[in-house]
């Protein structure tokens, strides 16, 4: 075989990449100094691209979050209720129930706000309304935006190591294929004159 073929590296460590991608070595041949070669590479994205993705996705949610909470914080606040119907006939923690309250302007408003499941008719609960005076959920708290930030940072992480690793299994497909390919075009062109038969 001439010094362009590629016999399989498959199974060799990282110490043995390293010692064999010595310019000098002749065991090591052009494709496995590029498979080599290619590897650190993605490893080197690995190491920068990874917590860079994930640590500036991961902040990027949590100030959108923070964002959200701030606006939603400014724009809703708690009134005294008073249930108008038992809440009760269902198996979830909370259910929705008719509560009346005075709005700020001395209004009497009416609505559904989710309340335990049990409160009797005439207890006092605090729901969370917005400025036009509906019923709304409370607004997010920061533990929320901080969880969000931490999950879409580790998703993140997860989608650039699976896109690395799946850049890695393509590159090795793709230069095992060349590699054996020409490894059979020269055994082809060497098996008769080892066996001494004619082409």
């Amino acid at each position: 075989m001439n010094s362009h073929g590629c016999p399989g590296t498959r199974g060799l460590g990282l110490r043995a990449y390293v010692r064999l991608s010595s310019a000098v070595n002749p065991l090591l041949r052009p494709c496995d100094r590029l498979r080599f070669r290619l590897s650190i590479l993605l490893l080197f994205v690995l190491l920068i691209g990874l917590p860079t993705a994930s640590l500036g996705a991961g902040w990027a949610a949590y100030i959108s979050e923070m964002h959200t909470a701030r606006v939603q914080a400014a724009e809703r606040h708690q009134v005294t209720a008073r249930l108008t119907a038992d809440s009760e006939g269902t198996a979830a923690a909370r259910q929705w129930a008719q509560v009346s309250w005075t709005d700020r302007d001395g209004s009497k408003r009416t609505g559904a706000a989710r309340v335990a499941t049990g409160t009797p008719q005439g207890a006092i609960v605090r729901i969370w309304v917005d400025r036009e005076g509906t019923v709304t959920e409370a607004p997010m708290r920061p533990a929320t935006a901080a969880a969000t930030g931490w999950g879409t940072g580790c998703a993140t992480a997860g989608a650039v190591l699976a896109a690395v690793t799946k850049a890695r299994v393509g590159l090795v497909h793709v230069l095992d294929r060349r590699k054996y390919a020409r490894w059979g075009a020269e055994w082809d062109l060497l098996e008769p004159q080892w066996s001494g038969r004619s082409r």
